[in-house]
């Protein structure tokens, strides 16, 4: 597990992020035109990303002081949210692992854009000018993540998985009660956390099960006139 989320200030004369050359990391995607949402708080706006081999980086472009990085290791799950309902606008949205104990301290203010405690930061969204760059964002995280297996993570064990609504149908029609949900813009990756991707697939289930109860509802009122 990484450190999660961290300030990130370190730029070179060019106004890039200064990388651990060294050690082998490297500048794998750029993206200008990104805003940053952390937790619940309101956007920040506007940055540049950095995607590098071991960290995901996010600097100002109208403060130069400004800027927030985030190891691979501290990414849980990742995915591409197009659902109006989930989020206005669509973005990259990620899951954060860190150490700090869970008191709903992050989202005890939403409408200050203070941040308090960046290690107790849970959830991320990159919300990109360009929507359609979406699904590059996406691929160039699945090749990163690949690229940071957790230390404790057993030589040779495949654990990472990418999926989409048609590939886990056939996996769960086979559970009781299923009911299929249409999830044409949804996908995601998890770093080998079943459940946290679990989870979020459930709750696209739940709110397509609240849906269809409304729509029989409706059908019912126009029936009885």
């Amino acid at each position: 597990m990484g450190l999660g989320l961290r300030n990130f200030t370190e730029r070179n004369n060019n106004g890039q992020p200064d990388l651990d050359t060294e050690n082998g990391e490297e500048l794998m995607h750029m993206q200008r035109g990104v805003d940053l949402v952390l937790a619940n708080l309101p956007p920040i706006s506007s940055g540049t990303l950095y995607i590098t081999t071991k960290q995901v980086i996010w600097l100002s472009d109208v403060d130069n002081t400004k800027g927030y990085a985030i190891d691979f290791l501290s990414i849980s799950l990742h995915a591409v949210s197009r659902d109006p309902d989930a989020y206005p606008h669509p973005c990259l949205y990620t899951q954060i692992d860190t150490n700090a104990e869970e008191d709903g301290s992050e989202n005890s203010d939403s409408e200050s854009s203070d941040i308090q405690d960046l290690s107790r930061i849970t959830e991320m969204r990159l919300i990109p000018s360009d929507p359609s760059q979406l699904d590059t964002l996406f691929q160039v995280f699945c090749e990163c993540a690949e690229l940071n297996p957790e230390p404790n993570d057993e030589e040779g064990e495949e654990h990472d998985w990418v999926f989409s609504a048609d590939q886990m149908e056939g996996e769960e029609e086979e559970e009781e009660g299923y009911i299929s949900p249409n999830l044409p813009n949804s996908l995601g990756q998890s770093n080998g956390h079943h459940d946290l991707a679990r989870t979020v697939l459930e709750l696209h289930i739940n709110d397509q099960r609240f849906e269809d109860a409304e729509e029989m509802e409706h059908d019912e009122d126009g029936t009885h006139n």
